[in-house]
């Protein structure tokens, strides 16, 4: 018998599988419960990705961004949920003056970027009256709420970096490292996204299309695998206890 995998394949599987197996760590490990939007969202990375994966080739163009869309709207407001929550543990001694100048400071930089990075279009081609136009909403919020939450998360991640041993963020701290893991997955999101645009931007010809479409494939293989790096790293940073952590029953630390 003879099989025929493609590197996206391979790496679809290691993905869906490394997601799975940080899901179960997460409820075994009575993570979910101090994590509980960080779990949703792994949650609802696997079902994307499996959705994707069996109905995507099955159904047409407008089935599928029906189905979607919808999915990526709930998943761009739950990564929103996540910084929040992440910044809450990372920072729960911070004074209520310190929790409001950083909050206005993190909400005005990711307000500029959104409003400098990316085309918005016309209010009469968002709202006009028809199902595509509905679906375009949809896009352009799932768009600008997951880059929003990027640049969030990377700024909250460098504050925790920075100032969380004075908080509850201290080094192997489990707020930390999940701060950490997901500045890196945006930083890496951000600067493909950044780097397809240009490319998309430089096309002149058939020929450099073709480039683009070769470095842009490139491009995302290179991103996921360093997702699943970052779903490995979590998987083994969610497993040990952090330190501290008497074990149940013993008394004896980590």
């Amino acid at each position: 018998m003879h099989f025929n995998f493609s590197t996206g394949d391979v790496l679809w599987t290691l993905t869906f599988a490394a997601a799975l197996v940080l899901l179960v760590v997460l409820l075994g490990r009575d993570r979910a419960r101090v994590f509980p939007w960080f779990t949703t969202s792994v949650v609802l990375i696997a079902l994307r990705m499996l959705v994707a994966r069996l109905l995507f080739p099955r159904l047409p163009q407008l089935t599928v961004a029906e189905i979607y869309l919808p999915m990526a709207d709930i998943s761009a407001i739950v990564s929103l949920l996540v910084v929040v929550e992440i910044a809450r543990r990372a920072f729960a001694g911070a004074g209520r003056r310190v929790w409001m100048a950083a909050t206005v400071l993190l909400l005005a930089v990711g307000g500029a970027v959104l409003a400098l990075w990316g085309v918005w279009p016309s209010f009469k081609t968002l709202f006009a009256a028809s199902l595509i136009s509905a679906l375009r909403v949809m896009q352009l919020f799932a768009e600008k709420a997951d880059l929003l939450s990027n640049v969030l998360i990377i700024l909250v991640g460098l504050l925790v970096v920075l100032f969380g041993r004075n908080f509850k963020a201290g080094w192997h701290s489990h707020t930390q490292q999940l701060a950490i893991g997901l500045s890196m997955a945006s930083i890496a999101q951000l600067t493909i996204r950044g780097v397809v645009e240009h490319i998309g931007n430089a096309i002149h010809s058939q020929a450099d299309y073709t480039r683009a479409i070769g470095l842009r494939s490139s491009l995302n293989t290179a991103n996921g695998i360093f997702y699943l790096v970052v779903l490995l790293w979590w998987i083994v940073c969610m497993w040990i206890d952090e330190p501290g952590t008497e074990k149940q029953g013993t008394g004896i630390s980590e």
